[in-house]
């Protein structure tokens, strides 16, 4: 069954069409958005691709460290348990941090939130930069498990900042900085993991320290920025610093249509007491909310975009690519992904968000199908393993085009202020269950499947390309309640009379 949108919300979307002026995104907005995700999303994609590199090296200092400790040689396999306990012990720290996240906002706020987890960031490039000078492979571990909790918190705290100082003709464009800087992240340490540059024994630390720079740079920025607007009105009750902060995000002096937006949302609520993720579950009126997010965030996850993001190497080796080759072979990736989510935050609130959903899962669908007969052909022609990589390339875009962003985007707005942290937990742990289940699983799903591994994937994209299809409303340019209120019939609560409902629309 699809939801349609209930007879007013279709009128309403009409009105705000014809009475909205065009939005100018100001300098304030810009800065607040590039920054906020320069020390948070950009650290989540960079942490995702640095430790493809040094895999090599990190693993000969454990040898080392191991025999100089314990006067004897590793063993092979506790070699591998210590990398896998490396390498996954990220997003272990991502859940956590998504759990604490939700008390960190409502104490601190969003900002003071995002500014405070620098400080993990930092310790993190401390601990995994200094590591090797210690002797201590423990610092290693420790420092990977505080970096997934800087991303656990950010990648919840951001998009909610996000998408509280953004006016709803840019929103979906502003949410879009996070994908856009996880992709960057990614493609930066693709480059700087090239042996030509910290690549390198010598200077693997270098790239784990490197982490800092972005953090402490967003420590010098985000200070001189606004807090959201709308945590300063509805949860803090300080209505001259949400006119304040209007005014610099918006870039102009009235301000009263924004701050009446979100006094009939607390009108509408009857109620500025933050919801706890258990009354968000048993919530009736967001039911089918809580269970789009879990899909899409889920769907985000296990499309498969994450396997071929950690095993990038070992896929292009298995299309018959040379050693020798393959890093300069996976920088191609990071660059399509970030041009591809760049693509995607301008034409968002022209296409909308359903599309473009729609539209990422659906051909990452079919070119994983098109991977699987060309991995199983490989060694019968020469040009094979080509077609293979565009299949790669194609899968990556596709991802960027839309799944690899509006998740976050959706998380925030399909709830009102009520609701919102909790939804946010419930996505940032759905986020990095998923995340480490593609990280423990695939390998030995690559491993039964061989080269049909990827079908697997393509089943997840198909099932989630239809449950958006026939449940998710358009979001565009409407109002937190208009979209609560798209939910209202499929969650079988009553609508709200046409009076209120102008109110709440305008």
């Amino acid at each position: 069954m699809e939801i349609k949108d209930t007879s007013g919300d279709e009128n309403d979307e009409q009105d705000h069409k014809s009475t909205d002026k065009p939005q100018r995104i100001t300098a304030c907005l810009v800065n607040a958005a590039f920054f906020g995700a320069l020390g948070s999303s950009y650290l989540y994609g960079y942490n995702l691709s640095v430790v493809n590199a040094p895999t090599l090296f990190i693993k000969a200092f454990y040898n080392r460290t191991w025999l100089e400790r314990y006067e004897e040689p590793i063993s092979a396999d506790m070699v591998t348990i210590l990398w896998s306990v490396t390498v996954s012990i990220f997003a272990i720290g991502g859940l956590v941090g998504a759990l604490c996240v939700s008390l960190l906002m409502k104490v601190l706020g969003r900002k003071g939130t995002l500014l405070l987890n620098n400080s993990f960031a930092v310790i993190s490039a401390l601990l995994l930069a200094l590591g090797e000078k210690a002797g201590s492979f423990e610092m290693l571990i420790i420092g990977r498990f505080i970096m997934g909790v800087d991303s656990g918190i950010s990648l919840s705290a951001l998009p909610m900042y996000l998408g509280e100082i953004a006016p709803r003709q840019v929103r979906g464009s502003i949410g879009q900085f996070n994908a856009i800087l996880i992709c960057l992240g990614v493609f930066t340490g693709q480059v700087l993991g090239l042996p030509e540059l910290l690549g390198q024994e010598s200077r693997w630390n270098f790239l784990f320290a490197f982490q800092a720079l972005p953090a402490l740079l967003q420590l010098c920025v985000l200070p001189f920025l606004p807090e959201s607007p709308r945590f300063l009105l509805m949860e803090r009750r300080d209505e001259r610093g949400a006119e304040k902060a209007f005014r610099a995000f918006l870039g102009k002096e009235d301000v009263s249509q924004e701050l009446e937006e979100v006094h009939a949302e607390s009108r509408a609520q009857n109620t500025v007491r933050m919801a706890s993720v258990t009354e968000l579950l048993l919530t009736r009126e967001v039911r089918w909310q809580v269970v789009t997010v879990v899909v899409t965030m889920a769907c985000y996850q296990l499309c498969g975009l994450n396997a071929i993001w950690y095993y990038t190497n070992g896929i292009l080796r298995d299309s018959g690519f040379a050693d020798d080759v393959i890093p300069y072979v996976v920088l191609s990736t990071g660059a399509i992904e970030t041009l591809a989510a760049i693509v995607s935050g301008l034409v968002i609130e022209r296409v909308g968000r359903r599309p473009l959903l729609i539209f990422g899962f659906t051909a990452m669908a079919c070119f994983f199908g098109l991977l699987t007969v060309f991995l199983n052909f490989k060694d019968q022609y020469s040009w094979m393993p080509y077609l293979s990589f565009i299949c790669i390339l194609a899968v990556i875009a596709s991802f960027c085009s839309g799944p690899g962003g509006i998740p976050f985007v959706l998380t925030g707005e399909l709830f009102e202020q009520t609701y919102r942290p909790a939804a946010f937990v419930i996505a940032g742990v759905v986020n990095w269950l998923a995340n480490f289940a593609v990280g423990l699983v695939f390998p030995f799903m690559q491993e039964s499947l061989q080269t049909n591994a990827f079908l697997v994937f393509m089943v997840v994209c198909v099932l989630g390309a239809a449950y958006l299809f026939f449940i998710l409303p358009e979001t565009k340019n409407r109002t937190f309640v208009d979209i609560s209120h798209s939910f209202a019939k499929i969650n079988k609560v009553p609508l709200p009379d046409k009076e209120m409902k102008n109110v709440l629309a305008n």
